[in-house]
């Protein structure tokens, strides 16, 4: 399995794409890691195959309303990857998630994510 993510960007712009694959013991926490960020950097209906995935993020910053509802949506999608997921958001100026996931192998993989 593998997802695609991108690392080094500054402000949300530029940055390296990079692959992430299953790991040698065979989990894929990573990937779905991987694809969690992705969603919640995603429009929502701007994938035409996966339009169910992502937040509505246009609307959100012309109403000031941050998008609760679509993250908890995001959140269900991707818990039964992990033993545990939280998706937080973080009150500040631009919308960022902290995230942090149990692993089935017991590591805890944690992220902050501005969208």
């Amino acid at each position: 399995m593998r997802s695609f993510g991108r690392i080094n960007q500054v402000n949300g712009i530029g940055g390296q794409w990079v692959q992430v694959n299953t790991d040698s013991n065979g989990f894929n926490d990573s990937v779905w890691l991987t694809t969690l960020i992705q969603c919640l950097k995603l429009n929502l209906g701007e994938d035409p195959r996966f339009a169910n995935y992502g937040i509505p993020a246009v609307p959100s910053v012309l109403s000031q309303i941050f998008p609760d509802y679509n993250t908890y949506l995001t959140q269900s999608q991707f818990t039964q990857y992990f033993a545990s997921l939280s998706v937080q958001k973080v009150n500040s100026p631009t919308p960022t998630y902290n995230i942090t996931a149990l692993t089935h192998s017991g590591a805890v993989l944690e992220a902050s994510i501005p969208a």
